[in-house]
């Protein structure tokens, strides 16, 4: 089969296609043709040094897949050869999601929205299981909540904007004026312009917090975070505060989930969630996905096509 494999770590001219050999499913799990193929900034942040992932021989980036059940392993159940599924297999463990098939465990997938194609779909797992664990798992997010939802345009944040308002909270988001438009289209209440305004000035009295920034971020959202609120970090565990006093801050690190996968996937069916793709490019193109990615400038979500 077909896959973009990291020929050493470093820049992304070291994304190169090979010839590799298609898995094939064992035990609980099933292989998948891909369609699709989500990008984001943890492929090239491991590109860049290969941190975190136990690697297999051969390094194959992606954990956002969308694509057919080719076949299933022995024991599985819950999907058929044909099924149409999306989901994150494996993470943080190596996926290999850039590739014309993937072998992960059965429920490391679930039944790909119907309203959705296959690139949609590719959109959503990583950023979307992020937001979902982030704001119903963790924080259980409720009605009429205040939520701040940090860099609101991007991969997660305009997914956190939707799933928020879903469940009835009142969403404020930070992003570049050029950006405003598209946010209120998705829900968002209040909208800061973070290159003209300090949102520490401007908002308070929130319950919950998605910093998808870092860089003091986290630290600067306590000012306007409710006592017992929850302030949820996702660039590292570096970024959450050593003393947050009255709320709770955490580090989030996204695991597979298929509860989570189904609630995604019915939001997505009624219309209350839908990922916004701002560049698509065939799979021999993954080293220019991530040269666009790495410039910080995405509205949404970059996805490669594969079959």
């Amino acid at each position: 089969m077909r896959a973009m494999v990291v020929n050493e770590w470093g820049g992304p001219e070291n994304l190169v296609e090979r010839e590799v050999e298609r898995p094939e499913p064992g035990l609980g799990e099933i292989l998948v043709r891909v369609h699709a193929a989500g990008v984001n900034p943890v492929d090239w942040k491991t590109r860049a040094s290969g941190a975190l992932i136990a690697w297999g021989e051969t390094p194959i980036l992606g954990w956002d897949v969308s694509g057919t059940v080719e076949a299933v392993g022995p024991g599985v159940t819950l999907h058929r050869a044909g099924d149409e599924v999306f989901g994150m297999p494996l993470f943080p463990r190596q996926a290999g999601g850039y590739a014309e098939y993937v072998v992960a465990p059965a429920r490391h997938f679930a039944r790909k929205p119907a309203s959705l194609d296959h690139v949609q779909a590719a959109a959503l797992p990583l950023a979307a299981l992020t937001a979902w664990q982030a704001l119903v798992d963790t924080a259980g997010v409720t009605a009429g909540q205040r939520v701040l939802v940090h860099a609101a345009a991007g991969g997660v944040g305009h997914l956190a904007v939707q799933i928020a308002k879903a469940r009835g909270a009142y969403v404020i988001g930070t992003a570049s004026a050029a950006k405003h438009e598209l946010l209120r289209g998705l829900g968002a209440d209040e909208l800061v312009d973070y290159r003209e305004q300090d949102f520490t000035e401007v908002v308070s009295e929130v319950d919950v917090v998605i910093d998808a920034l870092g860089d003091g971020t986290a630290e600067r959202s306590l000012k306007v975070l409710k006592a017992g609120g929850h302030l949820i970090s996702l660039p590292g565990p570096d970024s959450v505060p050593a003393d947050a006093g009255a709320a709770r801050a955490v580090w989030l690190l996204v695991e597979p989930d298929l509860g989570g996968l189904e609630g995604i996937a019915a939001l997505a069916d009624q219309g209350l969630l839908k990922p916004v793709v701002d560049t698509v490019l065939p799979l021999e193109q993954a080293a220019k996905a991530h040269e666009i990615g790495e410039l910080g400038r995405t509205t949404g979500k970059i996805v490669l096509t594969v079959a």
